[in-house]
Order: structure tokens, then C-alpha cells, then sequence
């Protein structure tokens, strides 16, 4: 195992000391228990928006923190969900008097710790509600969920929903966008080699060097197969075919395209592979109105990538388009 590290067991809080001083200006990490809130606190009687989980899905969650997304972010340790503690912490500090959401993929572990944080804040009069997201369309169960993980879809939830709290909607009105935006979007990932968690120093799993697995999740859990390596266009349609058959999308929707790298994967791939997407869904009559190509969510420097398509109409696009400024994702300021 080669990586830029000090100490496996301490590698967050080192990476979140620097991720402190390299975005002062945005955001303030605090420690022990370890969470991420704005620099600047939200105005009396907003809606505070929070999110968490494990680390090693670098920008997600800490990276959205800020203006227009993200109030608070809960990082556990690599791969591990945030404990209860990390997350009242959190929902406690950023509390501006109108209750606070928790967006939550759905992994066992974030759920369960998530529905606990949110009993400790509501015995101290802190309102809270809770939305899942489970975009993933590969599998219904998983070695971490119970029924669908959440992806590559929180990504965009969390920019839309923390949109609507940034124009002063109420907690009832942002539970609802959420759950709606979640109803609407869908992903599906990809590997061709495995991550190796720091602790562990190994490979997640392992891949033959012709292989990659369809359908893989964001943990290194398997996916729907394992084949040979095919030629761009036939990844792509291998992940968008299911995609569009799970909602279903149809001809004439408006949507956005998100392909995102797992880490390891170069923009020069993920550009391609855009393209190859945009082609596929035009010949469907499926229109692209928004964009977004990196990494945004991944797995430490797992090569892959996943692709995210969210059917938009009007208010989504709106809530997309507002201003953001956060440490991974600014635009309108």
C-alpha cells in the first residue's frame, strides 16, 4: 500500500486539519467529536440543512459545506458511519431556530445513528426530520443497506434542498423537496480496480487486470456482475440502460447529467464518457439541461465512475442554478 499519509489510524483528522486551514475562509472544523459547520453562522430562522457519513467520499460530505448547500457535515472514520455524538454536536451548533434536516444515505449504520441524534435533539426542543436517499439502481440490498444505497444522488439533493433553505423554505417544505428530488433520481457505478481503506491495507476486493464489476457500490460492495473490460460506449450503455428503464425516464424529459469519478479515474475518461451519456440519452429523446463531470462522491482512489441522471422541471432547475459556495462546489457568487 502506497499512500500520502502519516498515520492510518489518525488520517481524517489529519486530512481534516488541512482541509481547515486550506478553506478557513468557509468553513470550521471541530474536533473530538468531529464535525464540519459554516464559518459563518446561518441567519435566525433558517432551516439548517445536515449531512454525514464515512470518510473517503472526499468532497461528500465537508466539501458542500456552505452558502447554498450544506450548514454542517458529520465525517466518520474511512468507510464508517458518524456517531450519534458527532451528529448532535453538529445539529446543536447550527441550530438557527427552524428546526434542522438530515439528509442520509441509506446505509444501516448512518440511518441508525441519524434516528438516534435526531431522539437526542428533539429531547432538548430541536425539531428534526430525516430523508433517505437510495438513488442506486444497481442493487435492492448490499453487504451496508437495507434496500437501495445512496450515491451519487446526494450530491445533488443536498444542492438543491440547501437551495431552498437558503431562500428561507420550512423544515415540512425541504423534507418534501427532498423526497421528491430523491423520487426523480437515479445512479449507477462502475470499478475497474478496488480501494484500499487505509487500516486495512489491502485491497477491497480484487479485480483481474481484463475485469470490472457493474454495478459496484461506493464501500467496494459487489455489484450486478463482472465482465471483461469493454470500450467506453458499452460501459456507458451498460449503466444508463438500467438507469432509464428504472424510473422510467421518457421521451422529452428534461434531466441532469452527472458523471462522477470514483478517485482514481481521470477527467480525461470521465469527459469521454460524458460525451458518450449525452449522445446516448439524445438519441432518446432525452434532453440534457444541466451538467456536472468530477469527483464529487468516490472511494478513496478507486478507478470507476458512476452516472447520475435526475429529471428536472422547473423549480429544480431554479433551485440548481442558485448560488453556491462551498469548498468543492461555487457558482453564482
Amino acid at each position: 500500500m502506497k499512500k500520502i499519509i502519516n498515520n492510518p489510524e489518525t488520517v481524517v483528522q489529519d486530512s481534516l486539519r488541512g482541509f481547515a486551514a486550506a478553506h478557513a475562509d468557509l468553513v470550521e472544523v471541530h474536533f473530538d467529536p468531529d464535525y464540519v459547520v459554516r464559518a459563518q453562522p446561518l441567519p435566525p430562522g433558517t432551516v439548517a440543512v445536515v449531512s454525514g457519513g464515512g470518510s473517503g467520499h472526499e468532497p461528500l460530505h465537508a466539501g458542500f459545506v456552505g452558502t447554498g448547500m450544506l450548514a454542517a457535515a458529520c465525517p466518520g472514520a474511512v468507510f464508517t458511519s458518524p456517531t450519534p455524538d458527532q451528529i448532535h454536536a453538529a445539529t446543536m451548533a447550527v441550530n438557527a431556530g427552524a428546526g434542522v434536516l438530515y439528509l442520509v444515505k441509506n446505509y444501516t449504520g448512518d440511518v441508525l445513528n441519524f434516528e438516534t441524534a435526531a431522539e437526542l435533539a428533539a429531547a432538548e426542543g430541536v425539531e428534526v426530520a430525516s430523508v433517505v436517499i437510495d438513488d442506486d439502481v444497481a442493487v435492492q440490498d448490499s453487504l451496508y443497506t437495507a434496500g437501495r444505497r445512496g450515491v451519487g444522488g446526494t450530491v445533488l439533493i443536498e444542492k438543491i434542498v440547501g437551495a431552498a433553505a437558503e431562500r428561507g423554505d420550512d423544515l415540512a417544505a425541504c423534507a418534501e423537496l427532498a423526497r421528491r428530488v430523491n423520487s426523480q433520481v437515479r445512479s449507477m457505478g462502475m470499478a475497474l480496480t478496488s480501494c484500499v481503506v487505509p487500516h486495512v491495507g489491502r485491497p477491497t476486493f480484487e479485480l483481474g487486470d481484463d475485469e470490472m464489476e457493474i454495478g459496484i457500490g461506493i464501500h467496494g460492495e459487489p455489484g450486478r456482475e463482472r465482465l471483461p473490460v469493454e470500450a467506453a460506449d458499452q460501459i456507458v450503455a451498460r449503466l444508463l440502460e438500467p438507469i432509464l428503464a428504472d424510473l422510467p425516464f421518457t421521451e422529452g424529459d428534461r434531466t441532469l447529467l452527472f458523471v462522477n469519478g470514483m478517485g482514481g479515474t481521470p477527467l480525461i475518461e470521465l469527459y469521454l464518457a460524458y460525451g458518450i451519456a449525452e449522445r446516448f440519452l439524445a438519441e432518446r429523446g432525452i434532453q440534457v439541461h444541466r451538467r456536472l463531470v468530477g469527483n464529487y462522491i468516490t472511494s478513496l482512489e478507486m478507478q470507476g465512475m458512476s452516472i447520475t441522471l435526475l429529471r428536472l422541471d422547473d423549480e429544480l432547475i431554479s433551485l440548481w442554478d442558485a448560488p453556491v459556495h462551498t469548498p468543492a462546489l461555487r457558482w453564482g457568487v
